[in-house]
């Protein structure tokens, strides 16, 4: 492939600019091609609203707020080019795992060298990430050997579904015995951490890194909810099923709803492992509240980890839509080289220099005499006390025996003392 670009002029990365939104905007429509009509809207979405509060989200990243991490973007040019574009945010409130949100690459170029360099560019400059995360439609091929070349690796899979406004209409026909639903507060923040650390496996849990202050909301960031809700006319409704005996959720949900009626509702469940006879109500319970909205279809995911709610769904006739792949990278993961390493030039001694011994070695004798033995038993004797034996003689028995029969005697007579008392 001929490159477009001169040879000699090397690719820097930096930070987003003003000027660089369009041609990121094109880049995001190229790189689309194989994904679904959901996420290409997101996309386009996703860019306008950039374009739009792009003074006000540059001005919060420069100091400590909620929204500081809204305009993490990068991108790669070559001689006043733009050869790619990369786009990363905070996954947890402890950004200790952040998620690569999207790469996109200019066609006609190395695109495996670029978003390399892109990737690499992210784990080097954010210190404070010490896991990283991303989804990745599973026929996308380019990208996927992008994100295997550097390191990443499958996580889990999810499947995206689709339920049609009929098959609603007819789920909204039956009732849902959900007697403990309850809306939720930054009060049930504990019973959702431990509801969502239950519904995953240890390794994706690992990863994820989720606290209890994951779940509540802030005042700053219920303001802004409350804007962008009011200004995209989506409105979130939440609830989970509370277990009294056990003092638990076992199960809880999140609905976005669409009041223009232009987009699909989106609806995002989580189930305990051991309460999945949840799943027909729950979904019953969310065919019921659309009912009051446009008419529109409801989206939902489900993962690997999750099997019974992939049946149920395909129980009910709900429509695949997207089929994708969650993969992960640690910072502490080694990257194979590409250049093979020659043991030729390597030296022996420089090898084996460790080995070495700090200082020259000062030979000493060693003798078996018994004076020794008494030297080292009274140098062994100074930190502990240790008591000599003695040694019995013939006087030694002589004196013991007298000093006994004196002991004996005294004996004796307090002995006669005491009866004599007795039969007074």
């Amino acid at each position: 492939m001929t490159s477009l670009i001169p040879q000699n002029l090397s690719v820097v990365i930096r930070p987003v600019q003003y000027r660089d939104l369009d041609g990121i905007e094109r880049l995001t429509q190229e790189s689309s091609a194989v994904e679904t009509e959901k996420r290409e809207g997101s996309a386009v979405r996703q860019m306008q609203r950039l374009r739009h509060w792009y003074g006000i989200l540059k001005f919060l990243s420069w100091f400590p707020n909620p929204l500081q991490y809204r305009l993490c973007t990068y991108v790669a040019e070559q001689g006043r080019m733009l050869l790619g574009a990369i786009q990363v945010s905070p996954f947890n409130r402890t950004r200790s795992t952040w998620r690569v949100e999207r790469v996109m690459l200019e066609n006609g170029i190395d695109r495996q060298g670029i978003g390399s360099q892109l990737l690499r560019y992210c784990f080097e400059s954010l210190l404070e990430a010490r896991t990283w995360i991303l989804e990745v439609n599973v026929n996308d091929k380019n990208a996927l050997a992008l994100y295997r070349k550097n390191g990443f690796q499958r996580l889990a899979e999810m499947t995206y579904w689709e339920i049609a406004p009929s098959l609603l209409a007819n789920l909204a026909d039956s009732e849902p015995d959900l007697p403990n639903l309850l809306p939720i507060s930054n009060a049930d923040a504990q019973l959702l951490y431990q509801l969502d650390t239950a519904s995953m496996p240890p390794l994706v849990r690992q990863v994820f890194d989720r606290q209890t202050h994951d779940f509540k909301t802030n005042l700053f960031s219920s303001l802004t909810a409350s804007i962008q809700q009011w200004v995209t006319k989506i409105e979130v409704i939440s609830g989970y099923i509370f277990e009294p005996q056990r003092k638990a959720a076992i199960g809880c949900f999140q609905l976005k709803l669409d009041h223009k009626g232009q987009q699909p509702h989106v609806a995002n469940l989580t189930v305990h492992p051991a309460y999945t006879w949840l799943y027909p109500e729950l979904i019953s319970q969310l065919a019921r509240i659309v009912q009051n909205f446009p008419t529109q279809p409801l989206q939902l995911a489900s993962a690997d980890y999750q099997p019974e709610g992939e049946e149920y769904l395909e129980q009910i006739g709900a429509s695949r839509i997207e089929h994708t792949l969650i993969m992960s990278r640690s910072v502490w993961h080694k990257v194979r080289e590409s250049r093979l390493v020659s043991l030729e030039g390597i030296q022996l001694p420089e090898v084996l220099q460790g080995l070495q011994p700090a200082r020259k070695p000062i030979p000493g004798g060693m003798s078996w005499t018994p004076r020794n033995k008494s030297k080292s038993s009274e140098q062994l004797g100074k930190g502990k006390h240790i008591q000599k034996p003695v040694k019995f003689s013939r006087e030694n028995k002589i004196n013991s025996g007298e000093n006994s029969h004196q002991n004996s005697g005294e004996i004796d007579s307090q002995s006669e003392q005491i009866n004599n008392k007795h039969q007074e």
